[in-house]
């Protein structure tokens, strides 16, 4: 019966523990999409802002991502679990900071590991160019981002899709997207 108690206890212990990663998750998910909608809505309003207040409030953006990186580091340093569940949410963040991602929508579904949702916003994309409704200037941006979230998740890529990437992706998006050491931090 001591033997039962025990395993009965270790069972309650772990599954307390699964209950405060999930919590942590979803604060830490949160606060994510608090500053990415931040973000969004500062693009949003770009046109609204002068110059000075844009820059300002995107610089204090990105340091609020700098010290949710800094905080996530910190928490997954000795917890393995905690490497798995963030460590696609601190890539993102570090597209965010390093800007090689500049759309918030885009952000959010690689952090959250939405290849799928990738996917359909960029078919989404194509239809809109298709359609007249946006021009190729006005989505390339957008599809180059996708195309590399896509790519650094681990989802396969047309040969169509690679080039595209290859040919319009900026220095600092080749840079994350090739990058070993962040490769790494998402398999973990």
């Amino acid at each position: 019966q001591g033997e039962d108690n025990k395993q009965h206890r270790k069972k309650m212990a772990a599954s307390h523990g699964k209950g405060e990663t999930h919590q942590l998750k979803t604060q830490v998910e949160e606060q994510l999409n608090r500053l990415l909608t931040q973000l969004s809505d500062l693009e949003a309003l770009r046109d609204d802002l002068d110059d000075e207040e844009y820059d300002e409030v995107k610089r204090e953006t990105l340091e609020q991502l700098r010290e949710f990186q800094a905080t996530l580091k910190k928490m997954m340093a000795g917890d393995m679990t905690l490497v798995d569940q963030f460590g696609s949410v601190q890539l993102a963040i570090q597209a965010a900071i390093s800007e090689a991602f500049s759309t918030p929508e885009v952000i959010g579904m690689f952090a959250r590991k939405q290849p799928g949702q990738l996917r359909e916003r960029l078919t989404d994309l194509q239809c809109q160019v298709k359609l007249g409704k946006l021009s190729r200037d006005a989505v390339t941006t957008q599809a180059v981002e996708i195309l590399a979230a896509l790519q650094k998740l681990g989802e396969p890529l047309t040969p169509h899709e690679v080039a595209f990437l290859q040919k319009h992706q900026s220095a600092t998006l080749r840079s994350f997207a090739q990058d070993p050491a962040q490769l790494g931090e998402i398999s973990t």
